[in-house]
């Protein structure tokens, strides 16, 4: 009420001053302000149980300490709300407030990160108390002051310190039983009970809660949302879905509303129930009101539910249809993405992957998933070194490297190392050789064009971004365009460019002025020049003797690289056939390698595993290289498979012989000689390559790596037997003692 004090005492100012008697002025001007002070001074009494006391104490607290009160948490809300991200991948939690550690009593108190509105709220709050509250009798008689207690409650709540909000609420049911908002309060007592991890106390308040039959529709979504929150720690999906379908019925909060429905839709995508998923996500979409984030996830939640190739054609069009429209941009990475994994044509699928990344602003879970979508892709279609590529992507940026898929993807990139690596040294001697074979004319030819075309990149590229234009090794630009050209501008060649890069640069970061030396130390918004090493290295490069006194001149060169290329083309062979099953590339690798004519320690195996791919495929040429294995190479091994394989392998009385090898090799691994046992099986995988036992020598070797280097070195040697020979005894084995390694550690 003292609001109106200085309003009174300016309209009686205003009626005296045309009075002359300034002795009169005086004197009844100070009898009115002695009036209202008197007046005031009897309403702050908060001991006196009178209309005009309870009158100003209430209005105070709710206009002027609650009211500010109420705005820092509002504030603070929005904070924690703009800071906040939901992983659309996952179940999304009913209440959007993260909890990484429960803050208890005695506990170690982390650095505080929530907003400090809510510091302010708090002590909005405590001044309400405090300062206002008039206890008398046992009874309070300021109605404001249980609001009080609710902010003071909701502020620590949010502020993740759960303890003392639950002390707050308790507070309110156990003095103000019959207060306005005891119904909400109860709620929050429960969504804190929730959060301190005692559900079934919350239920139980919360089903009493329910008995109340005059609650408002309000207080009751509400409850029912706190319930839903409990039941989820308690893994009772059905009563989640009960108690979120009755908090649904009306849109008081449209942002918890939108938010139940969504979840609804995900827990019936979980139970199977695609029908009632699409209905959760479609009411989303209808009501416009609803928060935007929702109702477009809710379009990709409707496109994941897919289940024929005729839904995914008309929901790519909606797809598109969302694409265009210019309100979508911040979720075209999504999108994009969504459209991919519903597309049936693999290429299509890979361009809208690809899109995808380019509208990915940040590295996040989201474009871990596209990298892998686009890897899986290209390892399907086994183009190999693409798909390491991409995979090698999803490990750069990942920040969960302990979970399930990235350890998966870890594995199969793994195994991606030795394809790679044969796959580029074959391509870039390819290469050097067919240059090689020019005349000299020819070679001035082609590597002038090539300098020219050099130059034009640097003119049109920025600084900056010259490594990766040159090279191609920015992964979002992988191209498959240019498979088939000189290997400078192939992307599956790129490893030959960047250590080519390093040779002349050195390890450069990717920057402004990456050419200069040292260049932390210049002050670059002066300096303009580089060292006259630096510069001699860039001219160089575009000079053409620079190349030409590069190409390999003499026989013995000539002979090395070809022999280098040879045996890539014999271990990729036989890595297609045995580890990848891709026999069409083995064929292709292992053919191209006898039309080179390579040496004789590979051409009888080459002849071998051809032999072995072509029983399956064609049996007319499979019978041809049994006739040249056996008539020209009557007396190796191969030949011996080839007509009597089941002495070869039951004749271990051989020095020789697979089996004397291993037991010679398991004694060294018994007798802790572990060097020597991995030295054994290493060379008999791979002098065996292609016989059943190999696998008995990778079980052996992975044992003795676990014995000389660890557990971790042993857990990797398992991992790569459990993967590459899944369908053995040893590669099960691997698989058993890989559990038994995770359960106990």
């Amino acid at each position: 009420m003292y609001f109106y004090l200085p309003f009174t005492i300016i309209r009686f100012v205003s009626k005296l001053k045309g009075q002359q008697n300034t002795v009169i002025l005086e004197k009844k001007l100070k009898i009115i302000i002695a009036f209202f002070i008197t007046l005031f001074t009897v309403a702050c009494s908060t001991k006196k149980d009178a209309f005009l006391n309870r009158s100003f104490h209430s209005v105070t607290t709710k206009y002027n300490v609650l009211y500010n009160g109420n705005l820092a948490l509002e504030s603070g809300l929005s904070q924690l709300n703009d800071n906040y991200s939901d992983n659309f991948w996952e179940r999304l939690p009913i209440e959007p407030l993260k909890v990484e550690v429960l803050a208890l009593p005695g506990m170690k108190k982390e650095k505080d990160k929530s907003p400090k509105e809510f510091e302010r709220a708090e002590e909005k709050a405590v001044k309400a108390i405090q300062t206002h509250s008039m206890l008398i009798a046992r009874q309070e008689r300021n109605k404001q002051i249980d609001d009080a207690y609710l902010l003071l409650g909701k502020a620590r709540y949010y502020s993740k310190r759960f303890v003392p909000a639950l002390e707050a609420f308790n507070f309110v049911i156990l003095k103000y039983p019959n207060a306005s908002l005891i119904n909400e309060t109860k709620i929050w007592q429960a969504k804190t009970l929730v959060r301190l991890q005692n559900e079934e106390q919350a239920i139980e308040n919360l089903k009493y809660l329910f008995k109340n039959k005059n609650l408002s529709k309000q207080i009751k979504e509400q409850a029912h949302t706190a319930i839903a929150m409990a039941y989820v720690k308690t893994d009772s999906l059905q009563q989640v879905i009960n108690h979120l379908n009755k908090a649904v019925l009306t849109n008081y909060n449209k942002e918890q509303t939108a938010r139940n429905l969504f979840i609804l839709g995900q827990i019936y995508r979980e139970q199977n129930k695609i029908d009632s998923s699409n209905m959760a996500f479609q009411k989303i979409i209808d009501v416009k009101k609803f928060p935007y984030k929702y109702r477009i996830h809710a379009q990709i939640e409707k496109a994941k539910n897919i289940t024929n190739k005729v839904e995914a054609l008309s929901t790519i069009e909606t797809l598109k249809k969302l694409i265009k429209d210019r309100d979508n941009r911040p979720y075209l990475d999504q999108l994009y993405y969504q459209a991919g994994v519903i597309e049936h044509d693999k290429d299509k699928a890979i361009n809208y992957f690809k899109k995808s990344l380019q509208h990915s602003i940040k590295p996040n879970f989201q474009k871990e998933l596209t990298y892998q979508a686009i890897g899986n892709l290209f390892f399907d279609k086994a183009d190999f070194l693409t798909a390491g590529a991409y995979y090698d992507s999803i490990l750069q940026i990942t920040k969960n490297e302990n979970a399930k898929r990235v350890r998966s993807v870890k594995r199969r990139r793994k195994n991606l190392d030795e394809v790679i690596f044969y796959e580029k040294i074959s391509k870039v001697n390819d290469s050097i050789l067919k240059i090689a074979a020019m005349d000299e004319e020819s070679q001035k030819a082609f590597f002038t064009s090539y300098i020219e075309k050099l130059k034009a990149s640097e003119k049109t590229k920025q600084q900056t971004n010259l490594g990766s234009a040159f090279y191609k090794t920015n992964n979002n630009q992988i191209a498959t365009s240019n498979q088939g050209k000189w290997y400078f501008y192939n992307a599956q060649t790129v490893g030959f460019g960047t250590q080519e890069f390093k040779r002349i640069w050195g390890n450069r970061p990717l920057e402004d002025n990456w050419r200069l030396s040292e260049k932390t130390q210049l002050n670059l918004a002066t300096t303009k020049t580089v060292t006259t090493q630096e510069q001699a290295n860039n001219n160089e490069a575009l000079e053409l003797s620079y190349y030409l006194n590069k190409i390999p001149t003499t026989q013995h060169q000539i002979d090395s690289i070809v022999a280098e290329r040879n045996n890539a083309y014999f271990k990729l062979g036989v890595i297609y056939k045995e580890q990848f099953k891709e026999l069409d590339l083995a064929v292709d690798k292992l053919e191209k390698l006898l039309i080179y004519k390579p040496s004789k320690n590979i051409l009888l195996p080459t002849k071998y595993h051809l032999y072995k791919i072509y029983l399956t495929k064609d049996k007319a040429k499979a019978l041809d290289l049994k006739k040249d294995i056996v008539n020209n190479y009557s007396d190796s091994k191969y030949a011996k498979i080839i007509t009597n394989p089941k002495e070869m392998l039951v004749n271990k009385d051989d020095k020789n012989s697979p089996e004397k090898v291993y037991v010679e090799a398991f004694y060294d691994y018994k007798d802790e000689d572990f060097d020597s046992a991995i030295k054994r099986t290493s060379a008999a995988i791979s002098k065996y390559e292609g016989q059943p036992i190999v696998a008995k020598f990778e079980l052996l070797r992975a044992y003795a790596i676990g014995k000389k280097e660890g557990l971790k070195a042993f857990k990797e040697a398992l991992e790569f037997v459990a993967m590459n020979y899944p369908n053995t005894e040893e590669g099960k084995k691997a698989l058993k003692v890989i559990t038994t390694i995770k359960t106990k550690i």
